[in-house]
């Protein structure tokens, strides 16, 4: 069974995923990254200073009286709260990954249409009597002298 198993594992298809798999979560995390240390901190500059990460609202207070300074004291306060902020970094992490994924396919997808190039059409045929290669347009072939018929 471990034999079937590891014979499986190494196929080239399972191999591909596990590696596709990897690079999708480290660039997941570069996307992260970006959106919360780039992309955030100047939209919430021009939003008169708001870290996003931070915004919530409180459902429910925790065992600590509100009203609480930030997310992480609501959390060790022990309140319900819905974190809309932490909300609108993940959409915007969705939308760049989406985006670079869409680049990514748009790319294969363009070198794959160059490979599957239609093939030339032929110059050539054989002879139905000698099987020799003569022009495509020949009506008579020059090695047998036979007369073919027009297709």
């Amino acid at each position: 069974m471990f034999k079937e198993f590891k014979e499986f594992a190494m196929r080239g298809n399972v191999v591909d995923m596990a590696v596709g798999i990897i690079i999708g979560a480290a660039f997941g995390t570069i996307v992260n990254s970006f959106v919360s240390d780039i992309i955030m901190p100047p939209i919430g500059l021009l939003l008169s200073n708001v870290d996003f990460s931070t915004l919530f609202i409180v459902l429910k207070e925790g065992k600590v009286a509100g009203p609480y300074v930030s997310l992480a004291a609501a959390k060790a306060a022990g309140a319900v709260t819905v974190n809309y902020g932490v909300f609108v970094n993940t959409i915007i992490n969705f939308i760049i990954v989406a985006f670079s994924v869409f680049l990514v396919i748009r790319k294969i997808n363009t070198l794959r249409m160059e490979k599957e190039a239609p093939p030339a059409m032929p110059t050539t045929k054989e002879c139905p009597y000698c099987l020799s290669v003569i022009p495509i347009n020949a009506v008579r072939c020059a090695h047998c002298t036979s007369e073919l018929k027009v297709s």
